[in-house]
């Protein structure tokens, strides 16, 4: 079954039972200082999953584009992957377990609607229950009721059947609870009934994987913590397309099967006939650049911080190993081919994007190799101060933070010289240095998810003022690119070729304070999107956004509003509580693209 078909089926079965397909949010997510790309499917629906009504009704499911860099050092190996897509499918408090898990079954094991999968090789995990919450055993009925053996069900902690699992410090604010998941037989002969540790072990050696997670969202988390129930019990379903293709062509990993395999394969003819081919090289190349084409033709570009860092490293570790293949000077610019041609029937915005896409990996591969230039001369520097005692962990840190050298590439060098890098001791550096970042994020990006304080409504309702000021000073062309709210303060980014001048900067000022001082209404409406758009309403790409949707506007009628634009909300009621509106930064943070902080005071 190839992916096309594998999406096509997902979303026709549940749309038959009931749900409204909605279409792919960007990775990029719109106003959630919280996260820099949306990392699972249910990521954009969190104001409705707290209890906000949906445009498109209670019953909803999509194909959602997401994004992890937090297991990029396992990239190369059989199911990991930095750019995913996630199937899945939401009750809004319209069914709870007994539908989620009866329709998690036929789906999966159906021959005519659904994939058809051999039902004697599934396995079941649920929640084994802590002090706060009990275990999970009406899912564990549940689940015999459709046909699951008991001995094929375990009970496993909140480490691995509880949503969100956050890892280290728990700051999670927005819905929560636990998690059913489905896992499935990969070996050849079937391993038939497992113990509970033999499941383990099974999982651990990925001779079973997980393909398909069931989360019963009852429950409300603040700063990490129970604080009650939500007001309706919802339903998140996950399956990552990646898996289910595996499973679903007979594979025995994500890189053979026909999301990857058309890139593989063009690396392997390519690649220098003088090299030994690495499979895992290759893989990271397809990996990489297939999550930095998703990232760019989403407005993302190559920076030295948030967003554009994250695409940087993945571009930068992209060419490093494509070296390593001895890939020819074009080859990049030959995968993104592959990648477009195979994604857009299903990503329109990928061929749009397609020269702006290869303009922008050709500058950053040139910069890269100007760095290495750079860094290479450094590095010569750095062991001739070393010497015979190795590269020190000063010197590896100093590479890798500053000249962009990915830590593999100066372990190579340093073996070239016969040489050895202190790893335990730079291992120690990065882990100051991320502690540092992690405190900084923690106040950056503070607010939380579901934050719906008043400042942080105020600031949101105060971009809306923002972006429209912006069109009447700078002209229709100025385009949102990116917004992050914190109580403190706001941040947007916007396409502009110059820097504004003060006496822009004072108009924008002016304007936006004059509407506050007008006490203007902040209303909404749900329209259909053709019907939305006539509006004249702010929006990024209309292909984002369902068949109904939100319409924000400032002002008494939709017709005369100030500013109107397709958002989830929430906002002030009227914008005369904003206070006094003043930009205090205005700066460039990448090509075309600038940047406006402001306060409410």
């Amino acid at each position: 079954m190839t992916s096309e078909k594998i999406r096509q089926r997902f979303l026709e079965f549940f749309r038959e039972r009931g749900h409204t397909i909605i279409p792919s949010a960007s990775l990029v997510p719109e106003n959630d200082p919280t996260v820099l790309f949306n990392t699972a499917g249910m990521q954009p629906l969190v104001p409705y999953l707290m209890g906000q009504p949906h445009p498109n009704g209670d019953k909803l499911a999509s194909v959602q584009k997401c994004l992890r860099t937090v297991d990029i050092e396992d990239i190369g190996d059989n199911t990991h992957a930095t750019f995913f897509e996630m199937l899945g499918n939401w009750s809004l408090g319209s069914y709870f377990k007994a539908e989620a898990i009866k329709w998690s079954y036929e789906l999966l094991t159906d021959e005519d609607k659904g994939f058809g999968l051999d039902p004697d090789r599934l396995y079941i995990t649920v929640y084994a229950g802590d002090e706060n919450i009990s275990r999970d055993d009406e899912a564990v009925q549940l689940w015999q009721t459709v046909g699951i053996p008991k001995k094929r069900i375990y009970y496993l902690g909140v480490e691995a059947n509880w949503w969100p699992n956050v890892k280290g410090e728990d700051t999670w604010t927005g819905p929560t609870g636990p998690s059913s998941e489905i896992f499935y037989d990969l070996t050849t002969d079937g391993l038939g009934d497992l113990s509970h540790d033999e499941f383990v072990r099974a999982d651990d050696e990925q001779q079973v994987v997980e393909i398909w997670n069931d989360v019963f969202m009852a429950y409300e988390k603040r700063d990490g913590q129970i604080v009650g129930d939500l007001s309706k019990k919802n339903v998140d379903t996950g399956a990552g397309l990646e898996r289910l293709a595996m499973v679903l062509q007979n594979k025995d990993n994500i890189f053979a099967t026909d999301l990857f395999e058309p890139i593989i394969t063009r690396i392997k003819e390519i690649s220098s006939p003088k090299t030994t081919f690495g499979e895992k090289a290759a893989r990271i190349v397809a990996d990489h650049l297939r999550a930095a084409v998703f990232l760019m033709a989403d407005g993302v570009t190559p920076t030295n911080t948030d967003r554009g860092y994250v695409l940087r490293r993945l571009l930068r570790r992209a060419i490093r190993y494509a070296d390593n293949l001895a890939l020819p000077t074009d080859a990049l610019n030959q995968l993104v081919e592959i990648i477009i041609a195979d994604y857009s029937p299903a990503y329109p915005t990928l061929t749009d994007n397609r020269e702006k896409i290869k303009n922008e990996i050709g500058q950053e591969e040139k910069k890269f190799r100007q760095t290495l230039a750079r860094g290479l001369k450094e590095f010569e520097k750095e062991i001739t101060t070393t010497g015979i005692y190795g590269v020190n962990s000063t010197s590896t840190f100093k590479m890798v933070t500053t000249f962009g050298f990915p830590f593999e590439l100066v372990k190579e060098l340093a073996a070239e010289k016969g040489l050895t890098v202190d790893e335990e001791g730079f291992q120690v550096e990065m882990a100051k240095h991320q502690e540092i970042s992690k405190a900084g994020s923690a106040k950056k990006f503070k607010g939380g998810l579901a934050d719906t304080g008043e400042q942080s409504l105020k600031y949101h309702t105060a971009t809306h003022l923002l972006h429209q000021a912006l069109k009447d000073v700078l002209g229709e062309n100025v385009e949102q690119r990116g917004s992050n709210i914190t109580p403190e303060r706001l941040r947007f980014d916007f396409a502009f070729e110059r820097k504004m001048t003060p006496a822009e900067i004072a108009q924008v000022e002016e304007i936006i304070n004059q509407k506050i001082k007008e006490n203007l209404p902040v209303k909404s409406v749900v329209l259909p999107k053709d019907e939305a758009i006539n509006t004249g309403a702010h929006h990024l790409f209309a292909d984002r956004y369902g068949d109904e949707v939100s319409v924000y506007y400032v002002g008494d009628d939709l017709d005369t509003a100030y500013s109107k634009e397709f958002c989830g909300g929430p906002h002030v009621d009227n914008i005369g509580t904003l206070g006094q509106f003043k930009i205090t930064k205005e700066e460039a943070v990448a090509a075309g693209i600038r940047r406006i902080k402001a306060v409410l005071g």
